[in-house]
């Protein structure tokens, strides 16, 4: 039975529902004689094992869910027929389990920033394959229980704060295919009954605090593939008995603390791919690995390994030899020369003596994205064995040896500085088409870079996805390949794949953001649900084939906005048997006949008073918004401020609809901000910006004048704002270029706003959608910040009066302008506006927009900043500027755009940062510019800070900052 209740009118309201009361229950009566009468051939669908049931409660218990990821749990319904958030249950049509129950098949709550601990009663779901909590903040010891899962294959806790020891009962998981525990701190040491996991195939153990000795018992492990236990405390001596291990590709102890040697044993690896023991303590000799027929990657680094080079060739596919930071001594084999894919020869700090071979480079052929670098520094070479013809992609680096004392004589003197910077050479990204360069696409929506049909634009699915243990030292090389394999493993054409950015991360680890579009002839220009989720379960189950290149792989995040933020990720929790179905589905359509002539009438009755029903109804049934200084506006007076909102007074739009210009009927002059019917602009952003700008009130805040909240329509009044938003100004809409004068008193204006926000609001507020399109610009081009729909107010103190640091909450925001590490763990601080912030500041000074046309403008700016070529990004439409201010302002953004929270600046930092250039800038006109020196892109500006010292002291962010590796090294798309 359903039941209305709605305040107020209450008379009225009874007198028009008695017909359509009447109808529902005439069409209760139908549904009911017809259930009865199909009850005997139709069997009513399964309901979860109640065992199942009753665990499922003592999880969500155990379980703290601050972004209400589990709202649905416990809500009355069955888990596997009511869609409860994380449960997966088999499908009872193809299930050999037949006990006339369902059964859950996969938890999984990847990044859903849940804490608490794992209860032991996750034991109880006897038929679960999948076991999912990746990216949360669990806390407690991994339970015993979890052993009773016979089917388990996948065991998924990494990225916790898990501690304890590793459950001894767990080597009774007889059809484990991959555990992952990695960046937990797991600590004891690793059972021997792991030797009786015959199926496991992946042992993802690294960053916790495992001791002890690596038990001899993994060697009888006969499906074994990867063996990840680097950035541990293990010690003891490496098992030669891993030689017998015959599928093993990766085995990775990085930073562990080993006895001895490396066992000769481990030549014997036929399909060893990998080879990482860095920094382990090992002695003796380096063993000769010429017999493993495909090794590509060998990192022995930081050991105290000694003796000469084997002279014997290795693999033909290597692509990296580290042996750097050892007490090595003789010469440089000639057997590194004629490597095909060989990118990196790391030798420096070791005691090698006579001369470098010059055939190492000089056999090779590179192509344009391959590059090879070969380090020799700090050794006793003191010859080349011939004169140098080095192409451009070959970097040596000679710095520390004897040979450098005739650097002059032989011509090798830019050999012998010192060189940092970058290994890993990056490309640039691809270019749209020119006819693509007039128009744009809508807000969450791209260009699909290679679509066969030109100037595609469509929503992507946003993926952060890392390679842990990569066969590689530079990956431009591969990226073809990369997106080959990832294509053909989700079953799409490569076209629809586009690798956003991607960093080298300790390990090394090579982390990636990754934009996945729908097919050209998708007309909506978007995934239906199905496919995302057919998407999304491929990455989840590890349905992708595994890669011998690029080794194991994991999800980081799905995050879907835009379009997709209403997306339901679970699947269909059950399979019903034919009979059942037919049954249901007769039943719904008959329903469905009956509830449609039963709503056409009651629609023909209702429709000449609906409007001013579903008034009443918002009016009555939320609270009230009547607020001092806000005025409440009728539809009436709204249309005619506007001219009924004739196409002549539109001045913007946006996902939310549609601004225009109004009269007040006093002669106030406003915008009017006009939702349409079923846009991103829900209920909730159009109270939270009422309730927010009605009590914040600063000249650089823009101001509410009023709303209206009736006929069905959802409207903001803004004080009007003649010069539009920033975003029109630098896109070249406006005729009026801004100077550089004008762009620094705009950055000031703005980031006084959200300071005020962070320091001065009562409680502080984060604003969550810092963007040139929501900064305004009034009739003297001071700076406004606008649209505080997605705001937050910050944390308040806890019964303790701890204040906590962040917001947990679901990821919201627009793509170019997040920060990646509130897009990671959902974590909203102040510092997530700063981020935001410091890419407007980018924008000011290049005049590009965040994402555009496979570029994002933090990354080509750094790169830009490192390589010394930061002036030719500079906005030619900026005219004259003071080369050393921009630097400065430069450094700043960049500083803003860290990827770690703590490493950006506070605003009220960012605000003294900007006054202090303020004040450094010479008296010119501050207003637009019309006038566009093309020479002073160059940072040649007759302008400049002539008479001033340097405003940066020590404790502001200066270029040194950035060339010491504050910012990191980002390959750009």
């Amino acid at each position: 039975m359903m039941v209305f209740q709605i305040q107020g009118t209450t008379t009225t309201r009874r007198r028009t529902s008695r017909p359509f009361l009447l109808l529902l229950l005439l069409l209760l009566v139908l549904c009911s004689c017809y259930d009865d009468a199909v009850v005997v051939a139709v069997q009513r669908p399964q309901l979860t094992h109640p065992s199942e049931v009753r665990a499922l409660q003592a999880v969500r218990t155990s379980l703290n869910d601050p972004i209400n990821y589990l709202t649905n749990w416990g809500n009355g319904g069955d888990p596997c027929m009511s869609n409860w958030t994380g449960v997966f249950c088999y499908n009872t049509s193809t299930s050999e389990i037949n006990d006339g129950y369902l059964h859950i098949i996969e938890l999984q709550f990847i990044n859903m920033n849940l804490s608490g601990i794992l209860s032991p009663q996750l034991g109880k779901f006897s038929y679960m394959k999948i076991l999912d909590f990746m990216w949360n903040k669990l806390t407690g010891t991994i339970p015993k229980e979890i052993a009773d899962i016979k089917s388990l294959e996948l065991l998924l806790l990494n990225g916790n704060q898990l501690t304890g020891s590793l459950p001894e009962e767990l080597g009774s998981l007889s059809n484990l295919d991959r555990i992952q525990i990695d960046q937990n701190y797991i600590s004891g040491p690793i059972p021997k009954s792991f030797g009786n996991l015959k199926r496991a195939k992946h042992f993802h153990m690294n960053n916790n605090s495992i001791s002890g000795q690596i038990p001899s018992e993994l060697s009888k492990l006969p499906k074994l593939v990867h063996f990840l236990l680097d950035n541990n405390n293990l010690s003891g001596y490496l098992p030669p008995e891993f030689s017998e291990l015959p599928n093993l590709h990766i085995l990775q102890l990085d930073n562990n603390h080993f006895d001895g040697t490396i066992p000769a044993s481990y030549a014997n690896m036929s399909e060893l791919l990998k080879l990482s023991l860095r920094n382990c303590g090992l002695q003796g000799a380096v063993p000769d690995l010429s017999r493993i027929p495909r090794l590509a990657y060998l990192d022995l680094s930081w050991n105290q390994l000694n003796g000469s080079i084997p002279s014997k060739k290795l693999s033909d596919d290597i692509t990296t030899i580290d042996l750097s930071y050892n007490n090595l001594s003789g010469p440089v084999p000639a057997n590194f020369s004629g490597l095909p894919r060989l990118q990196r020869l790391s030798l420096e700090n070791n005691s090698l003596s006579g001369v470098v071979p010059s055939n190492i480079w000089q056999n090779r052929i590179l192509n344009g994205t391959e590059g090879l670098l070969l380090d020799f520094q700090y050794n006793m070479l003191s010859n080349i064995s011939s004169s140098l013809n080095l192409p451009s992609n070959v970097t040596i680096r000679l710095q520390g040896n004897p040979v450098c004392q005739v650097a002059n004589q032989l011509n090798i003197v830019q050999l012998c500085e010192s060189q940092g910077g970058s290994e890993d050479a990056p490309e640039g990204s691809r270019n749209t088409p020119a006819q693509c360069l007039s128009q744009s696409c809508p807000e969450y929506y791209e260009y699909v870079e290679e679509s066969p049909v030109p100037c595609f634009c469509a929503a992507p699915l946003r993926v952060g996805y890392r390679l842990k243990s990569p066969g590689f030292s530079d990956f431009l090389p591969y990226e073809n390949l990369f997106e080959i394999y990832v294509t053909s493993g989700l079953s799409l054409d490569q076209y629809q794949l586009s690798i956003v950015s991607f960093i080298w991360e300790e390990g090394p680890r090579l982390r990636m953001y990754l934009n996945i579009f729908p097919e050209f002839n998708n007309h909506s220009n978007t995934f239906n649900e199905s496919e995302i989720r057919r998407i999304r379960s491929l990455f989840t189950g590890w349905k992708m084939r595994d890669s011998h290149t690029f080794g194991p792989h994991e999800l980081l995040n799905f995050t879907l906005l835009g379009p997709y933020e209403n997306v339901v990720l679970d699947f269909p929790k059950s399979g019903i048997n034919k009979g059942a179905l037919a049954g249901i589905v007769v039943g719904a359509v008959a329903g469905a006949i009956a509830l449609s002539a039963i709503m056409t009438i009651f629609f023909m009755r209702r429709h000449a008073e609906k409007l001013h029903t579903i008034s009443r109804k918002r009016q009555s049934s939320r609270v009230s918004i009547k607020i001092d200084g806000v005025k409440d506006f009728t539809f009436g007076q709204m249309a005619l401020a506007t001219n009924s909102f004739n196409n002549s007074t539109q001045i913007g739009r946006g996902g939310y609809g549609k601004v225009y210009k109004g009269m007040l009927a006093d002669g106030t002059t406003v915008a009017v901000k006009r939702a349409l019917e079923g846009s991103l602009q829900g209920e909730k952003e159009f109270l939270t910006e009422i309730e927010l700008l009605s009590r914040v009130h600063h000249r650089n805040l823009v101001s509410l004048v009023g709303y209206c909240d009736e006929e069905g329509e959802q409207m903001l009044v803004y004080e009007f704002m003649p010069n539009g938003t920033l975003r029109d100004h630098l896109s070249g809409k406006s005729k009026e270029a801004l100077g550089f004068a004008m762009r620094l008193r705009i950055a000031l204006g703005s980031a006084k706003g959200i300071m005020y926000l962070h320091t001065e609001a009562n409680p502080p507020i984060f604003h969550r959608d810092i963007k040139s399109s929501n900064i305004l610009l009034d009739s003297t081009f001071t700076a406004k910040v606008a649209d505080f729909g997605l705001s937050r107010l910050a944390p308040v103190p806890d019964m303790e009066g701890t204040i906590p640091g962040h917001i947990s909450t679901v990821v919201k925001g627009t793509p170019g302008y997040l920060d990646p590490e509130y897009f990671l763990t959902h974590k909203l601080t102040d510092k997530s506006d700063v981020y935001s912030l410091g890419v407007v500041f980018l924008e000011l000074l290049t005049g590009m927009q965040p994402i555009s046309h496979g570029k994002n403008i933090v990354r080509e700016v750094k790169l830009a900043y490192q390589s010394g070529m930061i002036f030719s990004m500079i906005d030619g439409r900026m005219g004259s500027y003071p080369s050393e201010g921009v630097e400065k302002f430069v450094t700043l953004a960049l500083m803003c755009c860290q990827d770690e929270t703590d490493a950006r600046p506070s605003m009220t930092d960012v605000v003294r940062k900007l006054e202090t250039l303020w004040c450094m800038m010479p008296e010119s006109d501050t207003g637009p510019s019309n006038s566009v020196d093309a020479g002073s892109s160059n940072g040649t500006s007759p302008s400049s800070f002539s008479g001033t010292t340097n405003p940066y002291m020590s404790s502001d962010v200066s270029g040194s900052d950035l060339a010491s590796g504050v910012i990191p090294t980002i390959a750009p798309r």
